[in-house]
């Protein structure tokens, strides 16, 4: 099956929202709610593509806002609940000597201590966002903090949208472009910071070998 071209995709959608009329705040949610879900659903293009209508008349910037932060929401609830159900799993593979009760704990401490940082900027990370609420629900973090660390993520992500709409781009084409750069950043950033963890895990270990 040949791949969309990413402009042809970006068109498509912006037929979509632009034709969901009363429905858009419905697609809008259910877009921000799947990316969680399922990180393939091109749920931040949905979104750019509403802030462009929200700040050019098409959309309520109140209703838009309300939408996409909802249903990020309604997406960390989901992953956190799936990372509690994964958690209760790894504690029995412990349970019968399959994995090593002290790594997981260290694991576990680790993300009590560094988790809250990886949820308010999760919303600015692509593609890797749902597995921080999978290990906040592992690692055992209460839900209402897994909610606000997420909604704040949220709302600050939709502010930056709806800024972007207003004041960078002159159509909508334009800002998924925009957009589409930011990705290529952030990935960029991403996998740096995992090069670099990496690095350091395997000078501690070699430390510790060689104590």
């Amino acid at each position: 099956m040949a791949s969309i071209d990413p402009a042809e995709l970006a068109r498509r959608l912006d037929s979509i929202v632009a034709k969901a009329g009363p429905a858009a705040p419905l697609l809008l949610f259910l877009a921000s709610f799947l990316e969680y879900v399922f990180p393939p659903v091109p749920g931040d293009l949905v979104a750019v593509l509403g802030a462009w209508y929200a700040t050019h008349g098409g959309l309520s910037w109140t209703v838009l806002f309300v939408s996409l932060s909802f249903g990020a929401v309604a997406g960390t609830s989901f992953d956190w609940r799936l990372g509690r159900w994964l958690g209760a799993r790894l504690d029995d593979r412990v349970a019968v000597g399959r994995l090593d009760r002290d790594r997981l704990e260290r694991f576990e401490r680790a993300y009590r201590r560094w988790g809250g940082l990886l949820l308010i900027v999760n919303r600015f990370l692509p593609g890797v966002r749902a597995f921080f609420f999978l290990a906040a629900g592992a690692a055992g973090i209460p839900l209402w903090k897994v909610l606000l660390y997420g909604g704040i993520s949220a709302a600050l992500w939709n502010v930056l949208l709806l800024g972007a709409g207003a004041l960078l781009a002159r159509n909508e084409m334009e800002l998924v472009a925009l957009f589409a750069r930011y990705d290529t950043v952030a990935w960029i950033v991403v996998l740096a910071a995992c090069a670099i963890a990496i690095l350091v895990w395997r000078r501690r270990r070699a430390r510790r070998t060689r104590a």
